[in-house]
């Protein structure tokens, strides 16, 4: 057995205080834009400043302790002789790790890398920098959970959702650095020497598809509804119909003290029972296949029918007698469609399940974006058939789609039948250069005939201007589209005495012209205040369509909880308007704050001397001078 003596725990105690490793240097992760270059999401490096008292020799330590502490009271406030008598208690009980800062922007760390002591090398004067990046949202929770952001479980490890965690590693991330650091009292870790580094480089920005005035107007129209109906949650999707493009998205949940946030992307992932948002599907096969035509009579009783054992009923009592299969849909009359399905499909209900599986309903839309539901179509010989499963599908039951599956039908038939895939994200850049640049991609050249898309325009306008969607209708211009109400836990004991219903509403704008499609679904409403979807959701959409496509606002004023900080304004704003401008000639900056022109010349490749503090005064190369690589730049501040 070794023994160790007093002697060796001497020199094992040396070992442990010159321990030297190479430490990672995180490289920030790259920004998130709104279509318009507008920030949405950002790293922004904050540091930590410590004092090693022991580091300056007695000579400069006592030569240079005055004017540190006298630059901590022109920063904190405090009297100069409270700063020395600290540092030097410090230095005398040997604390190689004196707090001086604590998550400071870049600005402050360069005035403190001004003061004296601190204003030399880490192994001359003592300074100990650390370094953290934190991910700021200048837009607050709006679209939160589309943007992503970073979660770690009990073990530490850490999950990104929405297009941060769908870009995250290839193009987000960067590439860490390096750096050699010696190992202080208490765990403590000092940045020692410049040959071994490696700076990080920062990752790519992510330019989405997403409008700012868009986000805004659809956030705000879905959580006032949310509120005054005090429903569970809601999603609402805004599609541009030649492009596929999101321009808007907003999932918003009810918290357990009453209030809205983006608790899950409900567009994205949510499958469930579309209800009669479906029922455009199932007419829309009968007309493809030539069963029917707009003029097919179809009888609906009185508002009550049985098929296989089971009564279907229509929600105007007394129903509506014999209607034309249009007026059917019009006015969403579950045994009209229900009638006509079962009449056409159920000898061969395969040939509407193909045409479903054609229009790849039965399939992801293999968005980037991670946890896409699954669709889920029952077909003949599965658990969840039976003899009622088509009439019960020609309404909506017995299937389940996601909001966002269901957008991307509905902007099909405003798209004169071709399918896009939903387009989160543009472009991917290095400042103004494109790395990589996202196309819109088909899913399918022509969903149905010109005669059968026609026929479907004209049938969503007519829902809107005579049928279950007549309330919205406005004189100022036009929108097509379907109401859906579907019961909801209608599986559960006492359903009847605790009805839930999931309200929702698809269509476009302007019906003529199509520009934009948009989908709103309200989960469970306060059933005392109404549930139909032409009450609850229509009117979302209906705010929604007004304000894109006749008020043109320019953002509208954020609640109180999601302004914009001034502080977050300054430091990003000027900063990347220059930075994607400017690549070999000399921006003017002046004005900026220290921190963003340092920055960008940084960025030039370019060296930077400053001479005070403050923002620019005067800058030594002149606006418009082609530049040189590793030239200096002297900046005078005021």
């Amino acid at each position: 057995m070794l023994q160790f003596n007093d002697e060796g725990k001497k020199y094992r105690d040396l070992a442990k205080k010159n321990v030297i490793e190479t430490k990672t240097i995180p490289s920030n992760r790259g920004s998130i834009y709104f279509d318009d270059g507008s920030l949405f999401a950002t790293s922004v490096s904050k540091y930590d400043i410590h004092f090693d008292a022991m580091t300056a020799k007695n000579k400069l330590f006592n030569k240079k302790i005055k004017g540190l502490a006298d630059s901590l009271e022109a920063y904190f406030g405090k009297p100069s002789e409270i700063y020395e008598r600290k540092l030097r208690l410090a230095r005398k009980n040997k604390n190689r790790y004196n707090p001086i800062a604590k998550n400071i922007n870049y600005s402050d760390y360069r005035r403190f890398k001004s003061f004296p002591l601190l204003d030399t090398t880490p192994y001359v004067g003592g300074i100990i920098i650390s370094q953290k990046t934190k991910r700021e949202y200048p837009m607050g929770e709006i679209a939160h959970r589309t943007i992503g952001y970073e979660r770690k479980d009990a073990n530490g490890n850490i999950t990104r959702a929405g297009i941060d965690g769908a870009f995250g590693d290839k193009y987000l991330r960067g590439t860490d650095g390096k750096r050699l650091m010696q190992l202080l009292q208490k765990g403590k870790w000092k940045p020692i020497g410049d040959s071994n580094h490696i700076e990080p480089k920062d990752g790519y920005d992510v330019y989405t598809s997403l409008n700012i005035n868009m986000q805004d107007i659809v956030h705000h129209a879905l959580l006032n509804q949310l509120e005054y109906y005090n429903a569970e949650h809601g999603c609402a999707v805004v599609m541009e119909v030649k492009t596929g493009e999101v321009k808007a998205i907003s999932n918003l949940a009810k918290t357990a003290k009453g209030k809205y946030f983006e608790k899950r992307n409900f567009a994205v992932w949510e499958s469930h029972e579309p209800g009669s948002t479906f029922k455009v599907m199932s007419l829309m096969a009968l007309l493809e296949h030539g069963l029917i035509d707009t003029s097919t009579i179809v009888d609906t009783k009185k508002g009550i029918k049985q098929f296989y054992n089971r009564n279907i009923t229509d929600s105007k009592n007394g129903g509506f007698g014999k209607i034309t299969a249009a007026k059917a849909l019009e006015v969403s009359s579950n045994i009209g469609i229900a009638t006509l399905l079962d009449e056409h499909y159920s000898q061969n209900p395969k040939k509407f399940i193909n045409q479903l599986k054609k229009w790849k309903l039965n399939s992801p839309l293999n968005i980037p974006i991670q946890g896409e539901g699954l669709p889920d179509i029952p077909e003949p010989g599965t658990k969840k058939w039976s003899k009622n499963a088509l009439p019960s599908m020609a309404y909506g039951y017995n299937l389940e789609l996601t909001p966002l599956q269901t957008l991307t039908f509905y902007n099909a038939i405003a798209n004169n039948g071709i399918m896009v895939k939903p387009k989160f994200v543009n472009a991917i850049k290095e400042f103004d250069q494109n790395i990589k640049v996202f196309e819109s991609e088909i899913i399918n050249e022509k969903i149905a005939s010109k005669t059968t898309i026609n026929k479907m325009q004209h049938i969503l306008k007519n829902v809107v201007d005579r049928g279950t969607g007549k309330s919205l209708r406005s004189k100022y211009f036009s929108m097509a589209g379907k109401t859906g109400t579907a019961q909801t836990e209608y599986w559960k004991k006492n359903w009847s005495n605790n009805k839930k219903y999931i309200s929702s509403f698809a269509g476009y704008f302007p019906a003529d012209e199509p520009k934009y499609s948009c989908i709103v679904v309200i989960h469970k409403p306060s059933i005392e205040k109404g549930y139909y979807g032409a009450d609850v959701s229509g009117p979302v959409f209906k705010k929604i369509a007004r304000k894109i496509y006749i008020d043109s606002p320019k953002t509208e004023l954020l609640k109180e909880n999601n302004k914009i900080p001034q502080t977050v304004l300054n430091n990003f704003d000027t900063y990347f308007k220059i930075a994607r401008k400017y690549k070999t000639i000399m921006p003017n900056l002046k004005g900026l704050p220290a921190m963003d022109a340092i920055t960008i010349l940084e960025n030039l490749g370019l060296k930077v001397k400053t001479k005070g503090l403050g923002n620019v005064k005067h800058q030594s190369i002149e606006q418009g001078v082609k530049l040189k690589k590793n030239q200096t730049v002297i900046l005078d501040l005021s």
